[in-house]
């Protein structure tokens, strides 16, 4: 059966809530990056390619990449699905979205896997109402699939960094609300997540400023609402998360 033309006409859509980061839309080339959640990602109308540290390109359809894997990758225009999954549950629960995926330096690529509802979501120019509901049912599938694997504590931690408005609170003080020290709550931390815990405190910061930017706000106002310094400072650290700059999938998502 043969799959429907791309919709590069339609601009970016993006949902940050409590448990997701999600976009959708077309992009060129992202350098190499790491994030601070475990990620996949879709093809939305075609492969893409993707390269890791020491690996030559490999084009697939879907991928899970785990947090803090550096990555690159080549779409040449067009449109990507990429679900980040925060990780109170299990960093590996978007495994299970990838089907048949072959292990690559310690990620899955494969030929395969759940895109549909990820295309629809895009496809669909009122979207952003239900987006929310969306992911949460696809989320909620694959994390009945793999079950619980994260430490209660850490989880505990991962949902009080996102309900902090600054995103800034100390390890000090969250190891001391978990019953931990500073040194071993940071080993425990690294071990769940996949990152370190101050790598995911500034994901958690780019995902409130990116959640800024799609309530409305410029990327200045974004900036600061999110705790950086500036909007150079947001600009730096956008280009180092995801490997390209905001203006590229940021302008004219839709609301």
């Amino acid at each position: 059966m043969n799959e429907p033309a791309t919709s590069c006409a339609l601009g970016p859509l993006w949902h940050v809530d409590g448990a997701h980061t999600f976009f959708a839309g077309p992009l060129t080339y992202n350098a190499s990056h790491r994030h601070g959640a475990p990620v996949y990602l879709a093809g939305l109308y075609g492969g893409f390619r993707i390269r890791f540290d020491g690996t030559a390109w490999i084009t697939c359809r879907t991928a899970f990449v785990p947090a803090g894997l550096a990555h690159e990758l080549d779409c040449g225009g067009e449109p990507l699905a990429v679900l980040y999954l925060e990780p109170e549950a299990s960093p590996h629960a978007l495994t299970t979205l990838v089907r048949g995926g072959d292990p690559i330096a310690g990620a899955l690529v494969a030929a395969q896997g759940e895109i549909i509802p990820l295309r629809t979501l895009y496809e669909d120019r009122g979207a952003s109402a239900w987006t929310g509901a969306a992911l949460a049912d696809l989320a909620g599938y694959s994390l009945r699939r793999v079950g619980t694997e994260t430490d209660a504590r850490i989880a505990r931690v991962v949902s009080r960094l996102g309900d902090h408005r600054e995103g800034a609170m100390s390890a000090e003080s969250l190891a001391r609300s978990v019953g931990l020290s500073s040194s071993r709550l940071q080993h425990l931390f690294t071990e769940n997540v996949g990152v370190p815990f101050r790598r995911y405190r500034a994901w958690v910061r780019m995902r409130r400023a990116i959640a800024a930017v799609v309530a409305g706000a410029n990327f200045t106002g974004a900036a600061h609402a999110a705790g950086f310094a500036d909007q150079a400072h947001f600009a730096n650290d956008f280009r180092r998360t995801f490997g390209a700059p905001a203006s590229r999938s940021l302008l004219g998502i839709r609301r």
